[in-house]
């Protein structure tokens, strides 16, 4: 847990500096608007995600060190060859998981988040689950495993594999060459992001496209055929953790509404998307027909909202980057005393970008939260040490920052706008 914080302690700030500097080139060289609100949106997802997997909020129905000391036929000794077969095998299992994902509706759940932006930049890259609480991802590394490849080996890999995912998702790298034949590029990853049906469900390889040109999912992108990204049941909030269990809820409510005793129980591993036909006919829920004729979600905001929609995402990244780096000094609980604020946090922010009328409540209770804390700890989980004044300026910002949500929610500037794609 230690050892994963310190690497992220590394890699977020690199990342939110390359999809900055993204974002200025998008709007300095090619002068297209900038959807903030949907940016801090895909920002928030990662954060939440982060804090979520530092924490250790999930667990493994098959670990692979059990698979590795019970079916494996040799072990290989660790050289740079076994890490070149791990990053393989690890590819090949990530490519099936993947595929599961789009699949079956219960698996699609914990994948939808990173499909749900209507935009396809490097943020985009960042927005990632907090609802996966069962990883059954081991079971896919047989090949490494009956090999015998060190537990340690598939531990180094797995996070440069994730990072190696970030670079592609963007929309001002064309075509690459060679690489298109070999590796994941930015155009066949807008393609998998797309959902034209010409496009839907396919390139579902993370490194190797080798995978899909295998296995009948490789769709080349179309000169005719303009991606436009999102998911057929939009999702119309900028709340990540809303976003991570609409499709859940909606799965859970349409089990128990439909009379059939049969889809009660297929409906979980049926074809994403599918849904009982009394259910259908009753309760529908909105779908795009059509992709190039729909109402994105965009709220149009003041310059001063989006100001203070910023600082408070610089706070919460420095806060986190805190947590990051002195996980072993705040100790448990009191690291999950502190996740528990990060994701209040986060849906308070993101509830306030949606002009939610309990956004104010939501403030308050960050608020309360927040000062609870210093009171009840004597400061900022030791962060007096660093700055003396910091709780007492925390308290002052809780205070402020009430203040300040209460008159941007009841600002009629924030009322919702939405624009045809």
């Amino acid at each position: 847990m230690e050892k994963y914080g310190k690497i992220l302690f590394i890699a977020m700030p690199l990342f939110f500096i390359l999809i900055l500097l993204e974002k200025w080139y998008g709007w300095y060289i090619k002068k297209e608007k900038i959807n903030t609100l949907d940016t801090i949106s895909s920002l928030t997802s990662g954060i939440s995600m982060v804090t979520k997997n530092v924490l250790g909020l999930s667990f493994t129905i098959l670990s692979y060190e059990w698979i590795v000391d019970k079916v494996a036929i040799t072990h290989i000794s660790t050289s740079w060859l076994t890490y070149v077969i791990a990053f393989v095998s690890l590819d090949f299992a990530h490519y099936w998981i993947h595929r599961i994902d789009h699949k079956i509706n219960f698996f699609w759940n914990s994948h939808i988040v990173h499909h749900s932006s209507e935009e396809f930049d490097l943020a985009c890259a960042v927005r990632q689950p907090i609802s996966s609480f069962v990883k059954i991802f081991s079971i896919f590394l047989l090949p490494a495993a009956l090999l015998g490849i060190s537990p340690l080996v598939i531990a180094t890999v797995t996070p440069i594999q994730f990072f190696a995912q970030f670079w592609y998702h963007t929309r001002y790298i064309h075509r690459m060459g060679f690489l298109e034949h070999i590796l994941v590029t930015p155009s066949h990853h807008r393609v998998h992001h797309a959902f034209n049906e010409e496009y839907m469900d396919k390139n579902l390889a993370q490194i190797f496209i080798i995978w899909d040109k295998l296995f009948g999912t490789f769709q080349e992108e179309r000169a005719d055929v303009v991606p436009v990204y999102g998911i057929t049941r939009p999702m119309r909030t900028w709340n990540p953790i809303k976003i991570n269990f609409v499709h859940m809820w909606l799965l859970i409510t349409d089990a128990w509404k439909t009379n059939n005793i049969k889809d009660k129980f297929q409906i979980w591993f049926n074809p994403t998307g599918w849904r009982p036909a009394d259910v259908e006919a009753k309760n529908p829920v909105f779908k795009v027909t059509d992709v190039y004729h729909f109402d994105k979600y965009i709220t149009k905001r003041s310059t001063p909202f989006y100001l203070w929609t910023w600082l408070q995402l610089v706070l919460i990244f420095l806060m986190v980057a805190y947590f990051l780096s002195h996980i072993a000094s705040i100790g448990v609980p009191n690291i999950f005393i502190y996740g528990g604020f990060v994701f209040i946090y986060i849906y308070a922010l993101t509830d306030l970008m949606d002009g939610n009328k309990y956004a104010l409540g939501w403030e308050i209770f960050k608020a309360l939260y927040g000062i609870a804390i210093i009171v009840l700890l004597g400061d900022w989980f030791g962060a007096d040490k660093l700055y003396a004044p910091l709780s007492k300026l925390l308290l002052a910002y809780f205070v402020l920052s009430v203040l300040i949500t209460g008159l941007l929610n009841r600002n009629k500037d924030n009322s919702l706008q939405t624009a045809t794609a």
